[in-house]
């Protein structure tokens, strides 16, 4: 558990650090004011006397609150780390590289690197159940309760900051930053699908069970065998039918090549998998916990029989009454 929490917040700053440089050596040079709390706190530094990293953070505190309160602690927790990073980050990049003009010269350019590195980052914090804080605690929220996607609850709340750079702005600058909020929703999208996608291998082989201990031995998978009969032959065959992950499936054909194990492979791309697929890490837990439950169960029927038998229980409804209270101790 300590350990998955310090994964987590290592992932969320590295996150931070992706997006921090897009804000800063793409966004910020551009001048374009996209559906972001930055480009709202670009309106606001247009107008006031505090610096866009300043005006980050107070925007993301008070969205912040409403995240905790509507989303769950758990999601609070992360998203104040990130959203305490996001202007450190903007902070120290200010200090180190103070005159920020634009690495690409072109604003178009600039535009595009940003969308990409800022949709890559955000979806990484997704995955971990955190945001960047700002419009992405929106756009949860939105996802949470309306069940809209992701890109799409992005896309709606950016749009409706953009419409702020009027106020600075003339309507070019409204018409770009929603185009930009408009591709930075697709590309979250287009990454999270990326994420999420599997691919489902069957194999055909008369040496299926030496396949079969390596998914479920080596690759830590699980494996479907259907009986199969070929249409020419009518012959009777075995079929793996199995879900993993790309980087698992290349191993998985690998082996296969190496092994020099004579096979009929077809895959397809699962867009996504629901339910018990990821359960690789709690197999020995649950193994554990079986064999405990086990244990228990048996000293907790022998309790029940020994008493039975020396007639402690004054009737059939008392002894049903402590078999009820002695199963709520599992």
């Amino acid at each position: 558990m300590k350990t998955n929490t310090i994964k987590s917040f290592l992932t969320i700053t590295l996150a931070m650090f992706i997006i921090s440089v897009a804000i800063y050596f793409f966004l910020i040079p551009s001048g374009v004011i996209t559906g972001s709390v930055t480009g709202l706190a670009m309106v606001l530094a247009k107008i006031t006397s505090l610096s866009i990293s300043t005006l980050t953070f107070v925007i993301n505190a008070l969205l912040l609150i409403l995240g905790i309160v509507l989303i769950g602690k758990e999601f609070g927790a992360k998203t104040i780390y990130a959203s305490l990073l996001l202007p450190l980050f903007l902070a120290v990049f200010e200090r180190i590289y103070p005159n920020n003009i634009s690495l690409t010269q072109n604003a178009v350019f600039d535009m595009a690197t940003y969308i990409l590195i800022l949709a890559f980052g955000q979806t990484i914090l997704f995955r971990v159940n955190a945001s960047s804080g700002g419009t992405d605690i929106i756009a949860k929220i939105v996802n949470k309760y309306t069940h809209m996607d992701l890109g799409k609850a992005c896309t709606l709340v950016g749009l409706l900051i953009c419409t702020t750079s009027l106020i600075v702005y003339d309507i070019g600058a409204l018409v770009v930053g929603a185009l930009a909020t408009l591709a930075n929703g697709q590309a979250v999208d287009y990454f999270i699908d990326g994420f999420n996608k599997k691919k489902k291998i069957c194999i055909l082989s008369k040496e299926y069970e030496v396949i079969q201990d390596y998914i479920m031995n080596t690759l830590r998978r699980g494996v479907t065998l259907y009986s199969a009969k070929g249409g020419y032959d009518k012959t009777e065959h075995t079929e793996l039918v199995t879900i993993m992950a790309t980087n698992e499936y290349k191993k998985l054909l690998y082996y296969l090549q190496e092994s020099d194990i004579e096979a009929f492979v077809t895959v397809s791309t699962v867009n996504e998998v629901i339910g018990t697929w990821n359960n690789k890490k709690r197999v020995e837990k649950l193994k554990i916990n079986l064999k405990t439950s086990q244990s228990r169960m048996s000293f907790y029927f022998e309790y029940i029989k020994i008493d039975r038998d020396k007639s402690t229980f004054k009737s059939h409804r008392d002894f049903d009454s402590e078999i009820e209270m002695t199963f709520k101790h599992f």
